[in-house]
């Protein structure tokens, strides 16, 4: 009998297990929260198998996963959040990107191991070492990836902008993310799209840059993964959406992103 009953626990704990494990159909966003408007902290790539967190099963709501994300992250903080030793005061936010708008990926705790990797004006880039939870939809979205707005078919040209068509998405060719260090995973980053070109001065080590509000300079853009790149000009200053990797150039002064979408924000 005592037998049975341990082949029944063990039969019991496989089913459960399996049942925790969702097959990824297409590259799917994992999310700071059970929400399709949170921000995307990283993505699965189609063809992988996502595990919940154990201890979240209960509370997580229906059509959602919990996931573990082991990280490390690169992420920002205001210089003003630390304290005079270079540490994060808790409960500040930790931003996905160098401005006050962008997604929080997490809050500081007293325990967090960072390391200070780059500065853009007010913000810090930091490397947080830290075990996240993300979540992923399931069921009849399983590989839901949330769309980024472009300018609808049709529709009149905004103040300012182009009056030319409409502007589609710059194709990209498929990327694989599962596996890669977190810290150079492809994430959103929103801004000005501009021209570093200017016959006044030498030539900049990429063409292309995003700007703030401010038009101010905050990254580089590598465009080498589009393949369509000859619509690229018509992207000139408008605010855009890119998805992409970040990373500091050769000389740790500047963070150059290697775009693989770009789109009308």
């Amino acid at each position: 009998m005592k037998t049975n009953t341990l082949r029944f626990f063990a039969a019991f704990l496989a089913s459960a297990a399996a049942l925790a494990a969702v097959p990824i159909n297409v590259t799917t966003a994992v999310h700071t929260q059970p929400d399709d408007t949170s921000p995307a902290i990283t993505f699965l790539k189609a063809g992988s198998d996502a595990t919940a967190t154990s201890d979240s099963l209960a509370s997580t709501p229906a059509g959602w996963m919990a996931i573990d994300l082991p990280g490390p992250f690169d992420a920002y903080v205001q210089d003003k959040d630390l304290t005079k030793s270079l540490d994060m005061k808790p409960g500040v936010p930790i931003r996905l990107a160098p401005e006050a708008t962008a997604g929080v990926l997490t809050t500081a705790t007293k325990d967090d191991k960072t390391n200070i990797t780059g500065q853009r004006g007010r913000w810090l880039q930091i490397h947080l070492e830290r075990k996240l939870i993300g979540y992923i939809r399931i069921g009849g979205t399983a590989g839901y990836l949330p769309p980024i707005a472009t300018t609808p078919a049709g529709a009149a040209p905004t103040a300012g902008s182009a009056a030319a068509a409409p502007m589609s998405p710059i194709p990209v060719a498929p990327v694989a993310y599962l596996g890669e260090s977190t810290s150079e995973l492809p994430r959103q980053f929103a801004g000005k799209f501009a021209s570093t070109r200017s016959p006044l001065r030498p030539r900049r080590p990429y063409d292309w840059a995003l700007n703030d509000d401010a038009g101010k300079r905050y990254a580089y853009l590598d465009v080498s993964k589009l393949l369509l790149t000859e619509q690229i000009e018509k992207y000139t200053d408008h605010q855009v959406v890119v998805f992409g990797a970040a990373r500091a150039t050769a000389d740790g002064k500047d963070i150059v992103i290697q775009i693989e979408t770009l789109q009308l924000k």
